[in-house]
This record gives structure tokens, sequence and C-alpha cells, in this order.
């Protein structure tokens, strides 16, 4: 298994980067072939205490680099030479089996789509992350932001999507689909969740998928799906309120904790209660997200991973491209046509 890594994506490449991907080598036994500045992704493995390329661990020179300034839509077009584009090329050819970046999400998403492809029949990929809810479950939030407008037909496909993915990268047999709205009742929502119910309901009914219903956003946190459908205007907000609300409750209860004796000795019989609360919530324990719907894996770590957000995303990447998902959605996209 080879995993191919953008080594200049990210607030804090090549550095962070470079390390994770080094301990993702160590940990996951995976090939790396880090792309980027040659000399810059060099000087990187030598600050992280290696005196040569390690074994298994290659490099592919790439002189220019994406930034976050660039236009989305043109900029792996126009910087032929990038990281991102070198990179995802290298994909497509068939170098690796993979690819993972914490570069811009819309130079990716634009180049994975018009570098690598989706799969054939699939009208807009979607990002979906992965949300923790109670007892060590998982939601599927897709999509998350690829897609701030969407039409009934592409939140059909996201629904497939969503269930193939959850039942093949969570080991759910049957997840439970929902859809996101402003009500649990069927005659919510705007024309697009109307329009989006009846075609989940027909599927549903002819044993499709497992269609639940609607279902609004608290809900879906305490666990009521397995995959949670929307556009990816509504989900981004959706995500970044989850994230932000777990970053406020950490906080505060760690100034709980240690706001006097009688808290700091609680604080103590429940510490290895709140690592696993703090891991549970942790975006950098997912490490990335998957672009569901392209035709080879693609992850996209978070801008300002570090090395062990960027190692968790090269897993994600490895156990994305042994999970037999993208030959589900192949065999079955008929069944996701209107």
């Amino acid at each position: 298994m080879k995993i191919i890594v953008d080594a200049m994506g990210g607030d804090h490449a090549p550095e962070a980067v470079v390390r994770g991907a080094l301990e993702a080598r160590k940990a996951h036994g995976v090939d790396i072939l880090l792309v980027g500045r040659a000399a810059e992704v060099l000087r990187a493995v030598g600050a992280s205490g290696e005196t040569t390329l390690p074994e298994g661990v290659e490099i592919r020179d790439a002189s220019e680099v994406v930034e976050i300034a660039d236009d989305p839509a043109t900029a792996f077009k126009k910087k032929k030479d990038s990281s991102l584009t070198v990179g995802l090329s290298l994909l497509r050819d068939g170098v690796g089996d993979a690819f993972v970046s914490a570069g811009s999400t819309g130079a990716l998403l634009a180049g994975a789509t018009l570098i690598v492809k989706r799969i054939r029949g699939i009208r807009r990929a979607a990002m979906g992350p992965l949300l923790p809810t109670p007892g060590g479950g998982k939601l599927l939030l897709c999509d998350c932001g690829a897609n701030a407008e969407c039409t009934p037909e592409y939140l059909l496909q996201f629904a497939y999507l969503g269930s193939y993915y959850s039942r093949r990268i969570c080991g759910v047999p049957n997840p439970r689909v929902a859809l996101l709205n402003i009500g649990a009742e069927e005659e919510k929502g705007d024309t697009l969740r109307k329009e989006t119910y009846a075609l989940l309901k027909k599927a549903g009914d002819a044993g499709r998928i497992h269609f639940v219903g609607n279902i609004e956003a608290g809900d879906a946190m305490l666990g009521g799906a397995d995959v949670a459908v929307t556009d990816g205007f509504s989900g981004n907000i959706m995500l970044k309120s989850v994230e932000g609300t777990g970053k406020f409750l950490l906080k505060e209860l760690k100034g709980l904790f240690l706001s006097g004796t009688k808290t700091k000795i609680a604080a103590a019989l429940v510490k290895e209660d709140l690592g696993r609360l703090k891991k549970a919530i942790d975006p950098a324990e997912v490490g990335g997200t998957a672009f569901l719907g392209i035709c080879k894996p693609v992850i996209k770590a978070h801008g300002s991973s570090d090395a062990r957000s960027i190692a968790n995303a090269i897993l994600r990447a490895k156990e994305y491209a042994e999970s037999g998902f993208i030959e589900d959605v192949q065999k079955n996209i008929e069944l996701m046509k209107v």
C-alpha cells in the first residue's frame, strides 16, 4: 500500500506533514510518496530526526505550491507543477493507492474531480466526515461543504454514498440514513428537502437503503442515524457548530476542574475518562475526510493539521483504499440514478 502525500499542503507544511507521514510509515506499515519541493522536504525529514530517507519513503519533486489565496477552481491548472497537481496526477496514473492533502479544500476538490475524475454516473463528489455519537458510534455527515447548492438527485446519491461508506468503513451492517431537516415530520422543510424526501423514501421502500426519515441536527448527534444527508451549506454549518461546541465544552471542563482543590481531586479521579472524551471529539483523531464519489481515494486533512493529524489522515486513506467502498458504488451506480 502506497500513500501519496502533499508535503506542501497545510498551515504547518512541510515539517508537520513530513513528520506525520514518517510516523504513519512506522505505525501502519504503508509506503509513503512525499510530493513537494525536494530540498524543503529533505530538510523536514532531517528535522524529524532521520539522518537518511527511511526505507519505504520516496520524494517526488514539485516546484510549485497552491497557496490559500489562489483561486481554487483554477489553481491546479495554473500551477501544473504544484505538489497538489502532481500528487493527484500520480494517483490517477496508478503510482499510489490514495492521496492525502491538508491544502486548499476547493483546489483539492476541483483537482480530484478533473484529474482523477468522479466515478462514472456520480453527479457530484461529497465530503463525508465522521462525527462521534454516544456509545462510541459514528455519524457520517454527507455533504459538509463540497456542494453549497444541491439538487434532489445529488442528495439521493449522497445517501447511497454515505450508506456504502458507513457499511464499509464503520462496519454498520444496515446503516440508518436520515435527511437533515428542521423537523422530523415528513412535510417539513423547503422544496429541496421535500423532493429529496420522496426520492429517499422510494429508495427505502425498495430496500435499497435503510431510510428512517427526517432528522434534526441534535437528534442526529445523539445517535438517531448513521448517515445524515444534506447540502454542503447546511452540512458545513452543522460541522463547524459541532467542532466549536466540542472545544467550548473541553475548555469549560478544564476551567471547572482546575477551579479549586476539591475539583482538582475530582479531575484526578476521572482523568482517564476525560481523556477518552477528549479523544472522541478531537478532529485530529479522525485526521481527514474522504471525498466520496471520486474514483480513487482522496483524503482532505484539516489545514491546521499537526503531525498526529496527518498520521491519522494517512491511516484513514489506507482504510479507505482497502475497504471496497469504491467498488460498491461502481457496482450499484444504476440504483443511484433518478
